[in-house]
């Protein structure tokens, strides 16, 4: 293409790409980009996504340029112009490109005894998706947020009552019966809790791409995979499709936490009942905590709008430990990255000491 063709060339980016929003990633700020045919993604600065934003097939480099003067306040040189389009044409993202060679798929780990993955669903985003046809009604706020407070409410009632409840726990554990059966009915709600983070996705107009089976013996679990998690619209879906699960496994725990409510103090019932509910508000709210690669930490990535937030908090880190040789690097991480890396660096070691004190001291309380 000529200088004067380049200049002259209005181009338009084709139906279907999917633009993320702004993600922090160490100290730069990205957006993912997904190509609607290939499901390839890449990811692309600030500046490169200021333009796709505006390639709708109406704009020249002469009619961006003033635009792009006035945002990042420096000039768009045709040298980077060139080189926009050059990348967004072989990648396939502009109207009229032809699809790029689909990649070779990664070879299959090969499955084991011990561990291994086997898909369990042909067509796993027609299955949620009937799902959650049948679903939608519940999925309504005026349905859910009565639920959340009901869900509030258990939560309070067994933090008031806890010495009581871990009593009860106590006891189930010298009960190997009723402790299986307990056992057994909180791996089918984590077969749940997967499939809520895929109804939920499908409510936001997400699509899930795999329903399987993954063991890792002794442990076999559902797992239900979201493959265009991060572009589902709005900062919200991402929460709610994130904190699904959880919610779902403290909505199963409602009806027993009414009834061992209801029970009078020496009731044997509420033996079993209390190891449930310790056992699965356990369960549940630990997969709240913000550490990987439990949902909590993908919820707070989320919030943040923060990309792989252990990973750059570790290398953050790395380089302020290097002292004036890591200087240089450090200086381009802006103001709002370095407040994000320290501050995760403080509150997961908190979290990591909070849990190992926790968890001693519950399994010293049931022993006793």
């Amino acid at each position: 293409m000529t200088a004067a063709a380049a200049r002259a060339y209005r181009p338009a980016l084709r139906t279907g790409v999917l633009i993320g929003p702004p993600l922090l990633r160490g100290p730069r700020t990205v957006h993912l980009v997904r190509h609607p045919v290939t499901g390839d993604a890449f990811e692309v600065g600030v500046k490169e996504h200021f333009l796709m934003a505006r390639l709708d097939g109406t704009r020249a480099l002469d009619d961006l340029a003033p635009l792009y003067a006035r945002e990042f306040g420096r000039r768009l040189g045709e040298e980077h112009w060139n080189r926009l389009l050059g990348l967004l044409g072989t990648r396939g993202l502009l109207a009229g490109a032809p699809d790029p060679a689909p990649r070779p798929a990664p070879p299959d780990r090969p499955n084991s005894f011990w561990r291994g993955t086997r898909r369990m669903v042909a067509d796993a985003d027609a299955t949620t998706a009937r799902l959650h046809r049948a679903l939608r009604p519940l999925l309504h706020p005026a349905v859910q947020l009565p639920l959340l407070a009901a869900v509030l409410v258990l939560l309070g009632r067994l933090a008031w009552d806890a010495g009581a409840l871990l009593d009860g726990t106590a006891q189930l554990v010298r009960q190997p019966v009723a402790l299986a059966g307990v056992a057994l009915y909180l791996w089918a709600s984590i077969t749940l809790h997967e499939l809520a983070h895929g109804v939920a996705a499908q409510h936001y107009g997400g699509h899930v791409a795999e329903i399987g089976l993954r063991w890792r013996l002794p442990a076999v679990l559902l797992y239900c995979t979201v493959d265009d998690y991060l572009f589902l619209p709005g900062r919200r879906a991402k929460l709610v499709v994130a904190g699904a699960g959880a919610h779902l496994n403290l909505l199963l725990l409602l009806p027993f936490g009414v009834w061992w409510a209801l029970l009078p103090a020496g009731a044997p019932e509420r033996v079993p009942l209390s190891g449930l509910l310790a056992f699965g508000t356990l369960q549940a709210l630990s997969n709240l905590v913000p550490l990987p690669p439990l949902d909590g930490y993908r919820m707070l990535g989320h919030a943040l709008g923060a990309d792989h937030l252990a990973p750059e908090t570790r290398a953050y880190l790395a380089l302020r430990r290097r002292g004036a040789e890591g200087a240089a690097a450090l200086a381009a991480y802006p103001a709002r990255a370095r407040r994000v890396y320290t501050a995760y660096a403080i509150g997961s070691t908190v979290l990591i000491l909070l849990a190992a004190a926790g968890t001693v001291a519950f399994v010293l309380r049931l022993l006793g």
